[in-house]
């Protein structure tokens, strides 16, 4: 008998990995090592420039950088992770900042490559007209992907303190936090109706703003397809195991037609914010994909 294909496997925990990494969904023809990495942006970099790992969640942004730089990644048509982002740009309760006010302001963020950055600057283009040079961006980490540069408008410093403390001390007038968007009420939404707006733009889009998705390394697509189209077909498996209401909003898609649209809309936003180098095409983003998986991915 053949011995049973494993893939080193970096994913976040969330109700659709659970039955993956609880055993609940499995397979006779691969399986997956699963690997802890906390946070999970933590196995971005290694993904992207060293082929870390077989499967790995993957920032959208960072995907896409990858794929314009020629990195060793095959993207999946699979997200992961999905959420509305307008409330994730806060500032101090004792000095609130409105979205109209922003222009020429300094705004603190993990890092410029950052997806949640990237769809809070799409929305307050979208929404106030404010383009990404319109803001002073201040950061402290790099892109995942080596090749790329941050524009002009951004500042870069490794050693600043954390973003909750450049907001109490005032050195930032806001700032765009994520999965550590702190609690309690001493910081404030910038965007006053944020909830509000990110229903209508669901309701208009039919998406939730992508964050995660999944990538293959290019390695791995090579040398067992077999395991990669196993391992796609387990992901579709373990999400439609989660029972989710119709007509709200879902934090994961799968599929090359359903994420067309969406991955146009990113890249336009990518291209107006100067994270891409070029334009890219739903063609070039998903064709490895279609290599390996076939057309059934939908």
């Amino acid at each position: 008998m053949a011995e049973l294909p494993v893939l080193r496997t970096v994913l976040g925990d969330y109700p659709h990995t659970a039955p993956l990494k609880n055993g609940d969904v499995h397979s006779a023809r691969v399986r997956l090592d699963f690997l802890p990495v906390s946070p999970i942006h933590r196995a971005f970099a290694p993904m992207v420039r060293d082929e870390a790992y077989d499967l790995c969640e993957l920032a959208i942004v960072t995907a896409l950088q990858a794929i314009a730089y020629g990195r060793p990644v095959v993207l999946l048509p699979a997200v992961v992770a999905a959420r509305f982002q307008r409330g994730c740009l806060i500032a101090p309760a004792s000095r609130p900042v409105l979205p109209e006010d922003l222009k020429g302001k300094r705004i603190g963020v993990r890092s410029f490559t950052q997806t949640t950055g990237m769809w809070v600057r799409a929305h307050l283009a979208e929404d106030y007209g404010l383009a990404a040079q319109d803001l002073h961006w201040t950061t402290r980490e790099g892109a995942h992907v080596a090749e790329y540069t941050d524009p002009a408008f951004v500042t870069h410093d490794p050693h600043a303190a954390g973003l909750a403390d450049r907001l109490r001390e005032g050195r930032v007038d806001a700032a765009v936090l994520g999965n550590d968007l702190p609690e309690g009420d001493e910081f404030v939404p910038v965007v006053p109706d944020a909830a509000a707006r990110d229903e209508q733009w669901w309701r208009q889009h039919g998406f939730m703003p992508i964050n995660h998705m999944v990538a293959v390394a290019a390695s791995t697509c090579r040398e067992n397809a077999s395991a990669v189209r196993e391992s796609y077909a387990l992901l579709r498996r373990a999400d439609a195991s989660v029972e989710r209401p119709d007509g709200t909003p879902h934090p994961t898609l799968f599929g090359y037609e359903r994420l067309r649209v969406p991955i146009e809309l990113v890249i336009d936003a990518c291209l107006a914010q100067r994270l891409l180098p070029r334009r890219l095409s739903p063609e070039e983003v998903f064709g490895p994909a279609r290599e390996v998986l076939g057309s059934d991915a939908d």
